[in-house]
This record gives C-alpha cells, sequence and structure tokens, in this order.
C-alpha cells in the first residue's frame, strides 16, 4: 500500500468530502506539531492516512448501533478516538495524561469542530463518565485495558482495541480475572494485528 494518500483514504472509507477536509486539516495540524513533539513514530509520517488515519477509520464499522458516547484511553495524537469524533460520534472524550499533546488534541478539536473533550489526566482519575464504548489503541495490555474500561462501561458496554500479534497471550491472562464475550476482526492496516471486540465484561 504504497503512495496510500487521502485521495485513497477516502476510496477504502468512503467518507464525504467535508469529512476529508477536516481530517486533512488535522494531518496539517500533525505535521506542524510533530516538529515540536514527538506524536507519533516519524517513521510512520510517510504513510499517515494508512498507519494512522485508516488504522483508526476502520474502527467506526464496528461500533455498537447507536453508539453516543466514546471514550479513548490514552489517545496520544488522537488516534482512534478523534478520528471517530470526526467520523460521526457524537460525544467523545480522549483521556491523555501528557499536557504537551493534550494541547494538540485541543487545538484538533477546535478545527476540525470535533465534540471531543480531552482530559489531561491519568486515565483512573477520569470519572463521572458513562461510555457506549472504551477504544484504545497500542496502550498496554488486554488486561490493564479492561480494568481501565469497566468504570467506563461496566457490562453493558463495548471494548473496541487495536492489538497485535500476542493477543492469544494476552486472552488467556485474563480469564482468571475477567469474563466477557470476544470478537476478533482482522486489521486492514496490519497483517499480525487484530480488532478485539468485546462486551458482557465482568469480573470473576
Amino acid at each position: 500500500m504504497t503512495n496510500f494518500d487521502a485521495v485513497a483514504f477516502q476510496e477504502a472509507t468512503g467518507v464525504s468530502r467535508e469529512t476529508l477536509d477536516r481530517l486533512s486539516a488535522y494531518e496539517a495540524l500533525l505535521r506542524k506539531w510533530q516538529q515540536t513533539i514527538n506524536l507519533v513514530g516519524p517513521s510512520t509520517l510517510p504513510e499517515v492516512w494508512r498507519r494512522h488515519f485508516l488504522d483508526s477509520a476502520q474502527l467506526y464499522p464496528l461500533l455498537p448501533p447507536g453508539t453516543r458516547v466514546l471514550v479513548d484511553l490514552g489517545s496520544g495524537a488522537g488516534f482512534p478516538g478523534l478520528v471517530l469524533a470526526i467520523l460521526g460520534v457524537p460525544q467523545v472524550h480522549l483521556i491523555e495524561s501528557d499536557v504537551r499533546k493534550g494541547a494538540f488534541l485541543r487545538e484538533v478539536a477546535r478545527v476540525c469542530a470535533a465534540p471531543a473533550t480531552v482530559h489531561t489526566k491519568r486515565i483512573d482519575a477520569v470519572t463521572g463518565i458513562e461510555a457506549d464504548v472504551v477504544t484504545a489503541r497500542a496502550l498496554a495490555p488486554l488486561a490493564d485495558l479492561l480494568a481501565w474500561a469497566h468504570p467506563f462501561i461496566g457490562s453493558r458496554g463495548t471494548g473496541l482495541f487495536l492489538k497485535g500479534q500476542n493477543l492469544d497471550d494476552e486472552l488467556t491472562a485474563t480469564t482468571q480475572y475477567w469474563r466477557m464475550r470476544p470478537e476478533r476482526f482482522d486489521s486492514r492496516t496490519d497483517p499480525t494485528g487484530t480488532i478485539l471486540r468485546v462486551s458482557a465484561l465482568e469480573r470473576v
């Protein structure tokens, strides 16, 4: 997938011209801020539309119907949470403890008119949000993600996590602590990656 640019992204996702324009503004800000803050791996910038924007957007069709409130854990540069806000999730909470990254997220949300609220706190310090979905990408082992997600979604919501090739081991490690309904989907951007969707999450 060389030269996967904004046009290729639009063809792959079917987003509107307006949405693509907002994502293009996001890309421009990412490249500008990357010069002073390490938002993404520098080697991924030439493939930003595939490695970051498509990687995030592929979660959108997997959201449960009627999803209104989404919490994104360890948002970093906003992937996937801020992309999902631009694509149409009505209320997105981005949790990112790094203050400089938080400033970047707020600027993108402002410029792109994204319905996102940024929380520059530790994940376990954010309370009072009842979410339909919790997302995370390349953040922590699954056992940690489930422990952080549960206060937001309980047993009624959904977790949607971009995971790597160690998923089987991570799932095994959670069995003594959690019961859940896991579903797997192949990643469109990483041949070794898997999207894990979990529901009916309960402590053992």
